[in-house]
């Protein structure tokens, strides 16, 4: 029988926290990026991957992918998330399991895409969310205390 943790509480994200995590987690996924980069390089004997590969872009976006999917489905914090006192959890308070993570993903695509309407639309929004939460059924919530490692 599977336990359910206890529902996870807290206060809607606001907009500009939910960016600064945003832009610390983007920080942190380039430099994992250059490594992979570094990697296929080094298995390529050092030869260059032509502009444009569709295979190294897909490869670049299962790394990025895997960079935010599997730090939401451990924990419900990116670093930057944990940096800044905010967790995902599912509607009911939940933590997030992979299929919800990976829709979640594909969703902020989408939210960033046309200028990142996606994003500023929480500020709108009448119960703070982007539309990747809406679409993938999460919510980005401010749990103070959650930050450097203090466990609740």
């Amino acid at each position: 029988m599977r336990h359910n943790p206890p529902a996870e509480r807290g206060e809607a994200a606001r907009l500009p926290r939910r960016l600064a995590a945003l832009v610390y987690d983007l920080m942190l996924l380039a430099a994992v990026l250059f490594m992979a980069t570094l990697a296929i390089y080094v298995l390529r004997g050092g030869r260059p991957v032509a502009p444009g590969t569709l295979w190294f872009q897909l490869t670049l976006g299962a790394v990025a992918a895997v960079f935010f999917t599997w730090f939401w489905t451990h924990g419900g914090q990116t670093l930057g998330m944990r940096a800044w006192s905010l967790r995902l959890v599912d509607r009911q308070g939940q933590p997030i399991g992979w299929p919800k993570a990976l829709g979640r993903f594909f969703a902020a695509l989408l939210s960033a895409a046309p200028a990142g309407l996606g994003f500023w639309w929480a500020a709108v929004d009448r119960d703070g969310l982007c539309w990747h939460d809406r679409l993938s059924g999460t919510k980005l919530l401010r749990v103070p205390g959650a930050k450097r490692g203090r466990r609740r």
